[in-house]
């Protein structure tokens, strides 16, 4: 029987047009995409890992001028995407078997990595960095300690993983990448943990 966290990638799928509408277009990020974009240069390429359906996030890079590119495991959200922006490169696949052959000046993880098993994580990092340019800007979110926390959506389980913050930036410098900012639980995020690391 698939584990919860196998199942993440089908809840989706089966959902995704609830998830869409639902997820609307509010951008309570807002403060931490224009950190992540202050480390790039105007109409940087961005790589949008888990980009969902390219609502709110996606649209507020294309309209701040930068190049994005997306990828994620539902094929139902990305039928959205192209829908919604026939113009960009949009990919289906699981972010663990990304491999693009292109390197990004930015890659977001938001609200996507944290889905995935704490060892599945942890190969997670020669991924980002196989895919980022030279002061490349990475952020993602994370849980805020080393566990896993399951979660609901339309009556199912939703799997969540994290590993404690010491590995996340040990790892982080074996990749490659510095940490440029950290926040456990930001409540002006949602709660939310978030970090911004930029390649060497």
């Amino acid at each position: 029987m698939a584990s919860d966290a196998e199942r993440v990638i089908s809840l989706y799928e089966r959902h995704a047009g609830d998830w869409a509408k639902e997820r609307g277009s509010g951008l309570f990020e807002k403060l931490w995409l224009d950190r992540f974009l202050a480390l790039l240069q105007p109409g940087a390429s961005i790589l949008d890992v888990g980009c969902g359906s390219a609502e709110p996030i996606t649209r507020y890079f294309i309209e701040k001028g930068y190049e994005v590119t997306g990828a994620d495991s539902s094929t139902s959200l990305i039928s959205i995407c192209k829908g919604r922006f026939p113009d960009l490169d949009w990919f289906v696949t699981d972010m663990r078997k990304l491999s693009l052959n292109r390197r990004f000046d930015g890659i977001l993880a938001w609200d996507s990595f944290f889905h995935l098993c704490p060892e599945d994580q942890r190969m997670m990092f020669p991924i980002f960095r196989q895919h980022a340019a030279p002061k490349g800007a990475l952020m993602f979110t994370s849980g805020p300690s080393h566990g896993e926390a399951i979660g609901a959506y339309k009556g199912e389980p939703l799997y969540h993983g994290s590993l404690d913050g010491a590995e996340y930036s040990s790892l982080l410098k074996q990749n490659g990448f510095e940490v440029v900012t950290h926040v456990v639980e930001d409540p002006t995020c949602g709660y939310h943990t978030i970090w911004l690391a930029q390649s060497r």
